[in-house]
């Protein structure tokens, strides 16, 4: 990339006030087509922020060796799921992509490699919470992978060399859920607001006071934070957009939560927005 494709790319993304980041529990696919307090939250977080001239999201489900963000002009929308409603199979999200933005990307994260990508599109952990906040697909969405070869330490540093973006008009979104055990959902309850396993209820607990005072570090190294938090993160994917999204937090900023219910025994709801 030459200086005149990235003055090409400042012109595009104009300076604006800076923007708000936010973390979004996804939770389960249903919730694309459901009405519930989960989505109203959705919306109400958009309703609150300036509309953005662009939205860059991290998804828990774009694991990926080695980072990627997508550069494709019309992201294809991605059903990775199995045994839904036909419903849900046919929702299309059709938003364009932004190329521009997947280069300013990519260049913002150097000397990190970064591949542009022109075959994945938007996963559900992007859409399925995005079309409830903007529901005409008029906003450009890119995708951002996350390495799974690298520890939390490090997309935390990662996310930092993104905040440039926020000052564009760009909208940075995490998406994943801080507590999900799948194998331990309560089946009985599976939709049940507010009930959560002895030790769900105390990773929730922690992990909210870690948050709020800015305890970072804990979250961050948070195999070491006791059998909760295990039990809570048995695997990273879904945890780490938080991280992302912590990374960006700068010191004037406010944090607050929103949706922060647990489900069905071992899956948190709760959204953060920062800013």
């Amino acid at each position: 990339m030459n200086l005149n494709d990235l003055q090409n790319i400042s012109d595009l993304f104009s300076d604006t006030p800076k923007m708000p980041v936010l973390f979004l529990g996804h939770g389960s696919p249903m919730n694309a087509i459901e009405e519930n307090q989960f989505v109203q939250g959705f919306r109400k977080a958009a309703s609150e922020i300036p509309k953005p001239n662009a939205i860059l999201c991290i998804s828990a489900h774009w694991f990926t060796a080695g980072t990627k963000v997508t550069a494709m002009s019309m992201p294809r929308t991605i059903h990775d799921f199995g045994g839904f409603p036909q419903a849900l199979f046919d929702v299309q999200y059709p938003a364009p992509g932004s190329p521009e933005l997947a280069k300013e990307t990519t260049g913002l994260l150097t000397p990190i490699p970064v591949e542009e990508d022109h075959s994945w599109g938007l996963d559900h952990g992007a859409w399925s919470v995005i079309k409830h906040m903007y529901p005409e697909a008029n906003i450009p969405v890119i995708q951002m992978s996350i390495d799974y070869t690298k520890p939390g330490q490090y997309h935390f540093e990662l996310a930092k060399k993104l905040n440039t973006l926020r000052e564009k008009g760009i909208l940075i979104i995490g998406s994943g859920n801080i507590v999900h055990n799948l194998r331990l959902i309560d089946w009985k309850n599976i939709n049940t607001v507010g009930v959560g396993w002895d030790w769900a209820v105390e990773a929730r607990e922690k992990t909210n006071n870690w948050l709020l005072d800015g305890n970072f570090n804990n979250i961050i190294q948070y195999q070491d934070q006791g059998i909760a938090l295990q039990y809570a993160v048995p695997s990273p994917d879904h945890y780490l957009p938080l991280i992302y999204t912590l990374g960006l937090k700068s010191q004037t900023d406010g944090l607050s939560l929103f949706n922060d219910e647990l489900i069905g025994g071992s899956l948190s709801m709760t959204s953060v927005r920062i800013g």
